[in-house]
């Protein structure tokens, strides 16, 4: 394969970076600034991408060496066609996010906007990079920067999500331990870092009892980071606690890099055969998945909060992708790869609309919807769609990417995990069409004598939300249904190229 070098994906670690540290010292001197240069540098890092996609599409892998360093000596930044097609969605939410932002911060967390756009900066530029690098330590480099970011982010919801933001960095460092150990001993018997280094070490080493602990800390690491059932105890506070902005940005890329991580070293740096037949962490993986897909929805239904239900059903739709992930076969992989696209769109689409709501009536509880579609049709319609996303109905992303991890678990004779992907979609309906129900209902007498929201100088009757908070969530709702018209192209031009040959 063709492999070219380019200084993009260093430009997409920097440009935001910079931006971080500029941030900080125009707010102390003018803090109308700091979002116009928020949103250019999250805007360069989109464009950025888009010049990358290009590049890998038409001419293949592009690498970067630091300082001309070949590795294994020097730090090196590979992007292949799947790291293309994470870093453009990566960073077409964060820009989303970062648009929809600008009113809900000032609402949800008063006078913190300057620290929310430095921090948010600094999580983007970590998240690129995770996606970018092929070095293992640079990889829990970038793992901490954007696991130290979400904290903080959390963190500014106040009171009780102070609480929530310090589980996570509980959990969190324990995750990162369990990382770090894992590279001393993967470096250990190798003596490199390296990831196409290791991809070539590693086969004669496979009986070595350092590899196998090794591995086995990754999973472990990677697994508590993406809250994989049952190490996902501090999602549910950080996700419902957080401010709407930072819930969406979290759903949509943290756990969605983590699973790509997972799939990249799990298949790219060990040989598929590794984990299905060496250790059998897929099989382990598969079982933790199809129970958190159960009890994820289960809890869902359980929730009267919006914000909470939406974070349990996270737990769920992170079991969808891991699943596939751990097939271990071309269809299961696809539609892994797949799921985690669509639940990006779906879940931060989601959140932004639990803002949405939020901002303009003050409310959370499921029950207090009713007739929002009246006050609120843009953002309920959004709502809708996404839900149908969810739920796995067509025309939308979420129905082929539950198609094929059907068609995966069918190929792997894996019947049971074809009825849990049912079952949890049937579940999935439970949980969302209540709360589509009660926003179509119409309201009571009582209720109509209540205020349902308050009115944004400038805006029109009807839909009353601020359009730099409603374009950003009406985008990602058509891109549920542009997924799943355009999930062939998808398919082609970026996961089957990306499919490692053992799993094929």
């Amino acid at each position: 394969m063709n492999i070219h070098q380019s200084a993009t994906p260093i430009l997409l670690v920097v440009v935001p970076l910079i931006a971080s540290f500029v941030v900080p010292l125009l707010g102390w001197w003018n803090r109308r600034l700091v979002f116009p240069v928020a949103l250019f540098a999250l805007s360069c890092s989109f464009g950025l991408a888009l010049v990358l996609a290009r590049q890998v599409l038409n001419a293949g892998p592009v690498d970067y060496f630091m300082g001309g360093w070949e590795p294994p000596w020097g730090i090196a930044f590979h992007i292949d066609h799947l790291a293309a097609l994470m870093l453009l969605l990566l960073t077409f939410v964060t820009l989303l996010v970062g648009i929809y932002s600008k009113k809900s911060i000032v609402k949800e967390a008063p006078d913190q906007e300057v620290p929310f756009y430095s921090v948010y900066l600094i999580l983007a530029s970590g998240l690129t990079g995770l996606v970018s690098t092929a070095d293992m330590f640079n990889l829990y480099v970038f793992l901490e920067i954007s696991s130290l970011s979400c904290y903080a982010l959390v963190s500014l919801g106040g009171g009780v999500a102070v609480v929530s933001a310090f589980r996570y960095v509980i959990l969190g460092t324990v995750g990162a331990a369990f990382y770090l150990l894992s590279v001393g001993y993967l470096y250990s018997v190798t003596g490199s870092l390296n990831m196409a280094d290791l991809a070539g070490l590693l086969p004669s080493l496979y009986e070595s009892n350092a590899v196998l602990v090794g591995f086995s800390f990754f999973v472990i690491g990677i697994s508590l980071k993406m809250a994989l059932f049952p190490m996902h105890a501090w999602l549910p506070g950080a996700y419902s606690n957080a401010p709407s902005a930072v819930s969406a940005l979290v759903a949509g890329t943290t756990t969605k890099v983590a699973a790509y991580v997972l799939a990249r070293v799990m298949f790219f740096v060990f040989e598929p055969n590794f984990s299905i037949d060496t250790l059998p962490v897929t099989t382990v993986l598969s079982w933790m998945a199809a129970i958190a897909m159960i009890l994820g929805s289960v809890m869902a239904i359980a929730q009267s909060d919006l914000k909470r239900m939406l974070a349990y059903s996270s737990i769920a739709q992170i079991g969808y992708i891991v699943l596939g992930i751990s097939l271990a076969n071309e269809m299961g992989f696809t539609g892994g790869i797949l799921h985690l696209v669509n639940h990006a769109f779906m879940k931060g689409c989601l959140f932004l609309v639990a803002g949405a709501i939020i901002y303009q009536t003050g409310r959370r509880e499921i029950r207090s919807f009713r007739n929002l579609s009246s006050t609120m049709p843009w953002t309920t319609a959004a709502f809708t769609i996404c839900a149908f996303g969810m739920i796995g109905l067509p025309p939308t992303g979420g129905f082929f990417s539950k198609v094929y991890l059907i068609l995966g678990a069918i190929d792997g004779e894996h019947w049971v995990f074809v009825g849990v992907i049912l079952v949890s979609s049937v579940l999935a309906i439970g949980y969302l069409a209540n709360v589509i129900r009660y926003m179509y209902l119409p309201a009571t007498e009582n209720e109509l004598d209540e205020p349902v929201g308050r009115t944004i100088h400038g805006a029109s009757s009807g839909e009353k939300v601020p359009l730099t908070m409603l374009i950003p969530l009406l985008i990602l709702a058509s891109g549920v249904i542009l997924l799943g018209m355009f999930n062939g192209v998808v398919i082609s031009q970026f996961i089957d190229p990306a499919i490692p040959t053992g799993l094929r």
